[in-house]
């Protein structure tokens, strides 16, 4: 029997961590089906969901829990796939925020989307510099899904105030995958 696993795994940046990991799970004859990577500061964050044999899985949890004497913090939690079940009928959007840097963009956003009962799937921000000013842009890219009797004008209209009020950019898409 299989089993599904979340590992969260973060430490100083260096090269071949993936490489280090990736091999780990392949001599347990895992196989990663959803990942997310990125160095954050000197730091890099990999979230891994990985597909085991039950009979590998304990050598494989301890196998990559030995990183943590190379300074790594690992962290493991079974998953169960309910999302087919639970988001029956649900339509996904992709949004798109860019403007001026500050504090409590991702807060007003997610505020709005959970007063409406939406479903983040993903976030993934950063902020990167305006070419001839310097000054710093905020971008975010979400993934979310909307319950099935929410429609797209309801909570729409309430990510325009909040582009309003934070002074961004908000643009709202049909996700394609």
């Amino acid at each position: 029997m299989t089993k599904n696993l979340v590992v969260t795994l973060i430490g100083k940046d260096e090269i071949g961590i993936v490489e280090k990991v990736t091999r780990i799970v392949l001599k347990y004859h895992g196989n990663i089906t959803e990942s997310k990577m990125a160095r954050l500061g000197g730091e890099f964050a990999m979230l891994l969901q990985i597909r085991v044999d039950d009979n590998e899985r304990k050598l494989l949890e301890m196998t990559i829990a030995g990183l943590e004497d190379q300074g790594f913090q690992v962290f493991y939690k079974e998953t169960f796939d309910e999302t087919p079940a639970k988001f029956k009928g649900w339509l996904p959007y992709e949004i798109t925020i860019t403007g001026a840097d500050h504090e409590g963009i991702i807060n007003q956003v997610t505020s709005r989307l959970a007063k409406n009962g939406m479903n983040v799937e993903s976030i993934d921000t950063k902020i990167t510099m305006a070419p001839m000013s310097g000054t710093a842009l905020f971008n975010m890219n979400a993934i979310v899904m909307a319950p099935p009797k929410k429609t797209i004008q309801t909570w729409a209209e309430e990510l325009d105030e909040v582009a309003a009020e934070m002074n961004v950019d908000i643009d709202i898409d049909n996700y394609r995958g």
